[in-house]
């Protein structure tokens, strides 16, 4: 399990889409490479979890809390399938809240999907705290 502490004294985004590629997807390969995460203040810090890909592909991603807890104002998760799918999802503001909705990754073993996770603030900054690579285990 991958455990992300993060945060940013500036907010970054996602580059604007360009091109003709319909909404929810993306040419393979494309937005599968993770970029460090930002470097939130001590007060502000909170953690999220984004797990190990389940037998079934499901990839659970959990709130876990920190000091900057109340300072939440949303959390916003991206599942980037390596076939090249894209899904959004929410985590709620409670400690031990998990995306909704559940994040369905891929099976392949050789190619593994990327979770970005952004935790916007009430004062307005959105940090990215989580950009990780999820492989496939077969049992």
């Amino acid at each position: 399990a991958a455990v992300l502490i993060a945060g940013c004294t500036g907010s970054t985004g996602p580059a604007p889409a360009t091109g003709s590629t319909p909404a929810g997807a993306a040419p393979p390969g494309n937005n599968l490479v993770p970029s460090p995460t930002d470097v939130v203040p001590e007060n502000n810090q909170v953690t999220v979890t984004v797990q190990e890909k389940v037998y079934d592909g499901t990839i659970p991603v959990v709130f876990d809390g920190g000091k900057g807890q109340n300072l939440v104002s949303s959390i916003d998760v991206t599942l980037y399938r390596s076939d090249g799918q894209i899904q959004n999802a929410k985590i709620g503001k409670n400690k031990g809240d998990v995306a909704d909705p559940v994040l369905l990754g891929t099976k392949d073993p050789n190619n593994p999907d990327r979770v970005v996770v952004y935790v916007s603030q009430m004062n307005g900054q959105r940090y990215k705290v989580a950009d990780v690579l999820v492989e496939y285990r077969q049992r």
